[in-house]
C-alpha cells in the first residue's frame, strides 16, 4: 500500500528494538525518511546498521525525559536533515509493580517521568515542526492498561490513562492546522519490555519461560482471545497507516492493536 508518505521525515522514539524499530523499518520502506532515537547510542547504532537503508535513516540518543537532550537532538534533526514530518512517540518502561501498598514515591515518580511528562517535553519540543507546513502525524503509544487498569501495574496504568487523555486533547487542539494526533493502545506484544516481565514470572513461578506465558495469559489476560503474545509487526502497521495520508480522516482516536484483551466496548 502507498501510504503518501515519500519524501516525509519522521522521528520514532524507543527505536532501538520493538514496536519503535518495526514502525521505523516501515515508514522507510514506503519511503519517508526517519530517525530513531533511544537512550542507548550503541544499541541504536546496531538498530540503525539492521534496519538498512543508510542514506534514508538517521540515529542519534537522547532521553526523553532530559530537556537538554532533546533540544540538542532537536538542533541536530534541524540543521542536518531538516523539520520533521511526523512524530512517532514509542519509548517508554513497565515502571513500578506491585500493589498499591507495596509501591513507592519513587516508583511513582519514575514511571510518570518516563512515561507521562517524557512524551509531554518530546511534543513540547518538536510541536512547531509539526505544526508547520499544514501537514503533519503525531502518534502516541499507549496501552491497554490506560482504560484497563491492572491492580499491580497502577503507575503504568495511571500514565498510559494520561497519555490518551494528552493524545486526544492536542487532536482538538491542532486538527484545523493538518496535525493529525490519535493513539495506538497495545496489549501484550513480544517485545524486549514483555520478555523482560515473562523472565522474571518464570523464575518466581520456576516454570519455563513458554509457561510463564501461557499462565500470564490464562489468569492476567482471560480476554485476549488469540492466546498469545501479538507481534511489532501487527502493531506498527496500524502506527504506519496513522502516519499516513491514507489517515487523512483520522483523528483524536485510539487504536486498541489487543486481540480483544480489553473487556469492553
Amino acid at each position: 500500500m502507498d501510504l503518501g508518505i515519500s519524501g516525509k521525515i519522521a522521528l520514532v522514539t524507543g527505536a532501538d528494538s520493538g514496536i519503535g524499530w518495526e514502525t521505523a523499518r516501515i515508514l522507510l520502506e514506503e519511503g519517508a525518511s526517519v530517525i530513531l532515537t533511544d537512550k542507548d547510542p550503541e544499541k541504536l547504532a546496531i538498530a540503525a546498521e539492521r534496519i538498512g537503508h543508510p542514506n534514508q535513516v538517521f540515529f542519534y540518543p537522547a532521553d526523553i525525559t532530559n530537556i537538554e537532550e532533546l533540544k540538542k537532538l532537536h538542533q541536530k534533526i534541524a540543521a542536518k536533515i531538516g523539520k520533521i514530518d511526523i512524530l512517532v512517540q514509542s519509548a517508554g518502561i513497565t515502571g513500578a509493580q506491585g500493589l498499591f501498598h507495596e509501591l513507592d514515591d519513587e516508583g511513582w515518580t519514575t514511571t510518570l517521568e518516563v512515561d507521562l511528562l517524557g512524551p509531554v517535553r518530546l511534543v513540547n519540543e518538536f510541536l512547531p515542526d509539526l505544526r508547520a507546513g499544514g501537514w503533519g502525524r503525531l502518534v502516541f503509544l499507549a496501552s491497554e492498561d490506560a482504560v484497563q487498569p491492572y491492580d499491580d501495574e497502577l503507575p503504568y496504568c495511571c500514565a498510559k490513562a494520561g497519555i490518551l487523555a494528552l493524545s486526544k486533547g492536542l487532536s482538538r487542539t491542532y486538527a484545523r492546522e493538518g496535525l493529525l494526533v490519535n493513539s495506538v493502545s497495545p496489549a501484550f506484544i513480544e517485545t524486549p519490555m514483555t520478555d523482560a516481565m515473562m523472565e522474571k514470572r518464570s523464575e518466581e513461578l520456576k516454570v519455563s519461560k513458554d509457561e510463564a506465558i501461557q499462565s500470564f495469559l490464562d489468569q492476567k489476560r482471560p480476554y485476549l482471545e488469540l492466546k498469545r503474545r501479538g507481534q511489532t509487526e501487527e502493531v506498527a502497521a496500524v502506527i504506519a497507516f496513522l502516519c499516513s495520508d491514507k489517515a487523512s480522516f483520522v483523528n483524536g482516536s485510539n487504536y486498541r492493536v489487543d486481540a480483544g484483551s480489553v473487556a469492553t466496548i
